[in-house]
């Protein structure tokens, strides 16, 4: 089995296929976004594609996920049952945001307050729903995010049963994250093994 790594350690290959894992504001999407600048891979945003108007499941959902990720190259988030096989199945790198739980409530509260407060437009249209509907939406985001914050752990631990075989790499902190992707991320993507090796110097 491939142990899980430390977010200072190099990765032997470039991946092409990631999944970033973590609880309901955590911080995925940010970080698929940069992970997917640096790899220069598409980023396919998996809410985008599970969301329709007036937050109904789109029919197209699994048809779209079994589309895109048979493709050579992409990042996505890891989530949503339905896909969650077929995804690790195919991915050849996992990066898993194992950040505090007072952390992802500090971001969650924040950013759902502001996507509130500004009428943000999210995925088709959407918005988030009234600030109140925290006290009486079991699945309110910010509630989910409380509840299930301890199961990401246990996905991870059942995906290295089935996948022993794929790199998962373990973030505790937004700074962590950070510096991976800018070091062994980045040292990777640039074809070289070592992320302490500084790079080449042109010649004269």
């Amino acid at each position: 089995m491939v142990p899980i790594l430390p977010p200072d350690q190099p990765l032997t290959v470039r991946p092409r296929r990631v999944l970033v894992a973590g609880t309901s504001g955590s911080g995925k999407t940010t970080l698929a976004g940069r992970v997917s600048v640096v790899l220069g891979v598409p980023h396919i945003e998996i809410d985008a594609l599970f969301h329709g108007p007036g937050w109904t499941p789109l029919e197209t959902f699994e048809a779209e996920v079994e589309r895109f990720s048979s493709g050579p190259a992409w990042v996505t988030e890891w989530q949503y049952d339905a896909v969650r096989d077929l995804l690790a199945a195919r991915a050849d790198l996992l990066v898993w945001l194992d950040l505090r739980r007072r952390s992802v409530m500090r971001q969650v509260v924040s950013r759902t307050v502001r996507r509130r407060l500004r009428r943000e437009r999210l995925w088709n249209d959407n918005l988030e729903p009234p600030l109140w509907t925290v006290l009486t939406d079991r699945e309110h985001i910010v509630r989910w995010a409380w509840s299930t914050h301890h199961r990401s752990a246990a996905r991870v631990a059942r995906l290295l049963q089935g996948r022993p075989d794929l790199p998962v790499v373990r973030v505790r902190t937004r700074d962590e994250a950070r510096r991976w992707v800018e070091g062994p991320l980045r040292a990777a993507a640039r074809g070289r093994a070592d992320a302490s090796e500084p790079p080449p110097q042109p010649g004269p």
